[in-house]
């Protein structure tokens, strides 16, 4: 069965479904390490202003840096900003801890070409077990038999600021964590890093590993192989990510709570920055061409009315 390719992912010769999961021994040390001091560490240095610390951080990180600036801005393109801002973003998206610019990019790429043929690896289908699930997609990767061709944009590949995180993406907690230990001593060093960085990884698998399964469902797509759900009730504490449905129905949207009710706190800030002529060539669902085989379903008033909206 061929397949397709899609954006940076050229078809060549390739098979979304045969490969095996392999262990990726920096991933799997790096988030060990976070979750282990965040679960010693984290009790033993608790202070509110630790606590606080560590929502501020992840407030920052998860929705202005990976919502906002990778996902949104660096790999959807889904609003235009100055490069200076650009950067920041996308360097706060850096310090959740997950990969750099380019790691970013492919591993958002790779899975989403693969969902889009007709049958795909387990692994970017989310079909194993919970706990299995979560090992392969914190710890693993799949290594296909006959994987795309990935291309990066110049753009992209050019920006020298761009090479220094991806090289560098690790390190990036240093400064912020020296930072953080010389204003709040250890408490802060550790919940501003280690429980930031471990709540952060695992709840983007949550939402990951939830959002392909089942849920409320807007919008379906015909002849791929996995098909997204939203999770309305965590919108709040995602910025807006957990509407992953709408997020399949239109990719390159920047608003991903399209539905009357579901709170985008990630596009309420682009919507502050196009307010200070930051943001633009914003992209929604009504302005974007629609994907093949996109089908409305029909949802109850409850699950936030029959249509669409999409406004500036």
């Amino acid at each position: 069965m061929p397949s397709i390719s899609t954006g940076r992912m050229i078809d060549n010769g390739s098979d979304p479904v045969k490969g095996r999961v392999v262990w990726m021994p920096a991933k799997s040390i790096w988030i060990t390490i976070m979750t282990m001091i965040a679960i010693v560490g984290g009790p033993l240095t608790f202070s509110w202003s630790a606590v606080t610390v560590f929502v501020l951080s992840t407030a920052i990180t998860i929705c202005l840096g990976h919502s906002v600036g990778m996902h949104r801005l660096l790999i959807h393109r889904s609003f235009s900003a100055p490069i200076w801002l650009e950067h920041l973003l996308v360097y706060l998206g850096t310090l959740v801890g997950m990969a750099g610019p380019f790691g970013m990019i492919y591993a958002r790429d790779i899975r989403a070409w693969a969902q889009r043929q007709r049958d795909c690896h387990d692994l970017y289908a989310h079909r194993r077990s919970f706990f299995v699930d979560a090992f392969w997609q914190m710890h693993c990767a799949v290594a296909l038999d006959r994987p795309p061709r990935f291309v990066l944009e110049e753009r992209e590949r050019g920006d020298r600021f761009y090479r220094l995180l991806e090289a560098t993406w690790m390190a990036q907690q240093i400064p912020l964590g020296l930072l953080l230990f010389t204003l709040g001593g250890l408490p802060w060093l550790v919940w501003g890093i280690a429980v930031r960085i471990s709540v952060s990884l695992t709840g983007h698998w949550l939402v990951g590993h939830f959002a392909h399964r089942d849920g409320h469902q807007g919008w379906s797509v015909d002849d791929v192989a996995v098909q997204g759900y939203n999770l309305p009730r965590f919108g709040l504490v995602t910025f807006g990510e957990s509407f992953h449905g709408n997020h399949h129905a239109f990719p390159e949207s920047a608003r991903l709570g399209i539905e009357p009710g579901q709170l985008d706190l990630g596009w309420h800030f682009i919507r502050l920055l196009a307010g200070l002529g930051l943001a633009s060539a914003i992209k929604l669902p009504h302005t974007i061409v629609q994907r093949k085989g996109l089908k409305r379903i029909e949802i109850s008033e409850e699950a936030g009315g029959a249509h669409p909206v999409a406004q500036h």
